[in-house]
């Protein structure tokens, strides 16, 4: 049933299964909490699953910082033939010969995939091109011919290779297509290749190991236990730095207004975390080298929130 509560805020890990739109799932859970403000964090194909972050109430004010951290894929990589999609739901355009294809050939090929590399993104893809998406100029039969750009692919392992179908582990940064890199790789070993399954195990701090079925979400719904699954808003950020603010400082990230931090263990980190001195967490702060002030990035509580207290209570390290 739908929640009539204001808000909800937290993340949910979701495991997305194979089928569905990332769209879909964020529509399913607007109608199953009543909550409105909600997103996702790194959009997942519909023939892709695993770990998609869902940001729920005032939690999609960090969305960003999710997007921004680097993921891990399983890809099954089909040689032997090319599509126009580069996976398996699209067209043939191309087959080629996979009898020359050795274990020792494939783990080459990989090691030029590694770094940072400059890759083109699928034909059929959400970029846009003038106001339209890419996917939609395609499928109007008009030319695409979206620019390479630039990614980071830290690690790819070979896990396996089996009939024609390579499995490999990526761990890359954002705006990295899976499906690009299959495509390339098939062309590098002279015959053609498509990304036949894709899972996210991981997507910033959010693994699959921890992430819930759509089926655990809507029974703990019903039972009225969902906010029991909720992750906190400040759960994707623990790899920052913290302080703890007075009173005074408080009001002022409330309002909006830049504020000076003695804290030392910040050190070349552009953003920290703000908590309160009763452990709310306040906001975001990003580092302004101009002023050598904070200013809230994100900000989670209002200006009547704040106790209008002293400002004793020194900046500390939590």
């Amino acid at each position: 049933m739908p929640r009539t509560r204001a808000s909800i805020n937290g993340i949910l890990s979701i495991n997305k299964p194979e089928g569905i739109t990332s769209f879909k799932v964020i529509s399913w859970l607007k109608r199953l909490t009543g909550e409105k403000r909600i997103g996702h964090a790194g959009t997942l194909d519909p023939l892709a699953t695993g770990v998609l972050p869902c940001c729920l109430g005032q939690a999609t004010r960090i969305i960003q910082f999710i997007t921004d951290a680097s993921k891990t894929y399983l890809a099954k990589i089909k040689l032997g033939i090319a599509t126009d999609t580069f996976d398996r739901e699209g067209h043939i355009t191309h087959r080629g010969d996979t009898s020359n294809i050795t274990i020792a050939r494939i783990e080459e090929i990989l090691t030029e995939f590694q770094g940072f590399i400059e890759q083109r993104p699928p034909t059929y893809s959400a970029l846009k091109h003038k106001g339209k998406r890419y996917y939609e100029l395609a499928r109007a039969g008009l030319p695409v011919n979206p620019r390479p750009r630039q990614v980071e692919i830290s690690r790819v392992e070979l896990v396996s290779y089996q009939t024609n179908l390579v499995t490999v582990e990526i761990e890359c940064s954002k705006g990295t297509y899976i499906r690009s890199l299959a495509d390339d790789l098939g062309l590098k070993l002279g015959c053609y290749a498509h990304l036949e399954n894709l899972s996210r195990l991981r997507c910033g701090t959010f693994c699959i190991e921890d992430a819930l079925t759509l089926e655990q979400i809507e029974n703990a719904a019903c039972q009225g236990s969902l906010e029991a699954l909720l992750l906190p808003t400040d759960h994707p950020l623990l790899d920052l730095p913290a302080v703890i603010v007075d009173k005074q400082r408080e009001l002022a990230i409330a309002n909006g207004q830049s504020i000076l931090l003695d804290a030392k263990h910040l050190g070349v980190y552009k953003h920290c975390r703000a908590y309160s001195l009763d452990g709310k967490f306040v906001a975001v702060l990003r580092f302004v080298s101009e002023t050598g002030c904070w200013h809230p990035k994100r900000v989670f509580i209002l200006p009547a929130d704040c106790d209008s207290g002293g400002s004793e209570g020194l900046t500390a390290n939590i």
